[in-house]
């Protein structure tokens, strides 16, 4: 089975296409075949101004278009597409979901932050954790944090908050809404065992990859440090150059590393993994389940 999401946040355009075969036992194979990312920006119109740009509006339209053709090549039938924050907060959403609608075909669905926090945990990583020990799993995102903890193996808490890498550049995130974000995590880990930290988001896999660490291996906090200190002295293009980073991931790491220093803080975790999983894995797997249930009714 050949499916497909489209994960429209604020910062970039994201096209999964994955493989689903049967593995050991029945258990399903997820084997991702195309990743391709654009990076629309759509927050840095949003944050701002409240709604999306013409100019950014037919960004959108081509880019679906492209990943339309991609997903007629691969032959995909079954698709999910979904838009999160910056399409939350855009005035004009309504309209350019119709335009893309009109254009391609494809229905973009706006979730909420906590359907984002949802579709992050269907990703099923509490079936590959250890029963007896605590994960706080963050996603950041250019205009929203989603944070799901679990202890033994089940699903404590989960809930989204409006703390983005986009909206930390565009000053829009304010004192309080860091205070809700420690409360929730003093709340909810509090009378749990040790906590260890779970990241996605294409800021913390650059993070892990520039650290050459093996995979399947943990950052710690203080190496988060590290690079957020050594990131804050660096102009944009020293960011590009010294570490070959592309210019739309370059002014977004640092806001990102303090996003994740603050969680893990908070959360009393040292170390964080990076399993590379993110939304669009979720709607993949969302999906799967949607699909299968419509074949045993038919």
């Amino acid at each position: 089975m050949r499916l497909a999401a489209i994960d429209i946040g604020s910062n970039a355009a994201r096209l999964l296409i994955t493989d689903v075969i049967s593995g050991p036992q029945g258990v399903p194979d997820f084997i991702k075949t195309v990743l391709v990312r654009v990076p629309l920006r759509l927050g840095f119109d949003v944050f701002d101004k409240g709604e999306i740009s013409a100019s950014k509006v037919e960004k959108i339209i081509k880019t679906i278009k492209s990943y339309k053709l991609l997903l007629d090549v691969y032959e995909v039938k079954h698709l999910k597409a979904c838009a999160t924050s910056a399409m939350r907060d855009a005035t004009n959403a309504g309209e350019i979901i119709k335009k893309v609608k009109d254009a391609t075909g494809i229905q973009i669905e706006v979730i909420s932050g906590d359907q984002e926090a949802s579709f992050i945990y269907e990703n099923h990583i509490a079936d590959n954790m250890t029963s007896d020990e605590s994960y706080l799993y963050i996603d950041v995102g250019g205009g929203s944090t989603e944070l799901t903890f679990f202890s033994d193996g089940k699903l404590v808490s989960k809930q989204s908050f409006n703390i983005g890498t986009i909206r930390i550049l565009k000053n829009q995130v304010t004192e309080a809404a860091w205070d809700e974000m420690k409360e929730f995590i003093s709340k909810k880990t509090k009378g749990y065992h040790h906590v260890t930290a779970i990241g996605s988001g294409g800021n913390i896999n650059k993070i892990f990859s520039i650290s050459k660490r093996k995979e399947g291996k943990a950052l710690s906090l203080d190496l988060l440090r590290d690079y957020y200190k050594e990131f804050s002295n660096l102009s944009l293009a020293q960011r590009i150059s010294l570490h070959k980073l592309r210019e739309d991931r370059a002014d977004v790491i640092v806001p990102a590393l303090l996003i994740y220093i603050n969680v893990m803080r908070w959360a009393d975790a040292e170390e964080i993994f990076v399993p590379k999983i993110g939304l669009a894995d979720g709607l993949i797997h969302t999906l799967y389940e949607e699909v299968k249930l419509k074949e045993i009714e038919i």
